[in-house]
């Protein structure tokens, strides 16, 4: 009876150290802000959710021209970042009337079309079982 408790036991912590080890982290660097006023708002979304509500969404200050969030915990997949500077601190990207963004943006492979909106597997990258670090510029 020993023995297969211990089995038990040696099993249960095997699997949990594999739970454990199929999130990490991603950590999203914006590097050329031009100018240190208001704050940096990224949203971390998947394929499904893309432009919509992001699956999770973070604010940082700006400090001389960087600003840095990190996601924990993100399960293995495909992921995307859209990120804005929030000059005005109103918690929302700003347009002129024609829809041109007003304050800047940026996405997560420096990879798009400035011509219109991000397209998903234009900017997609891969989280596996290694941290993800992103520098994302304007």
């Amino acid at each position: 009876m020993k023995f297969f408790t211990t089995v038990f036991i040696v099993s249960l912590f095997f699997i949990a150290g594999k739970v454990t080890a199929q999130n990490s982290t991603i950590t999203a660097t914006v590097t050329n802000a031009t100018t240190d006023e208001g704050k940096i708002s990224y949203a971390l979304y998947t394929k499904d959710n893309f432009r919509k509500e992001p699956v999770l969404a973070k604010s940082s200050k700006i400090i001389k021209g960087e600003s840095t969030v990190v996601f924990e915990n993100v399960p293995e997949g495909e992921y995307a970042i859209i990120c804005f500077h929030d000059k005005n601190n109103n918690n929302k990207m700003d347009f002129q009337p024609n829809g041109m963004p007003i304050e800047d943006y940026g996405v997560s492979t420096n990879n798009m079309n400035r011509f219109g909106p991000p397209q998903y597997d234009q900017i997609k990258f891969l989280v596996d079982d290694k941290n993800v670090s992103l520098e994302i510029k304007f």
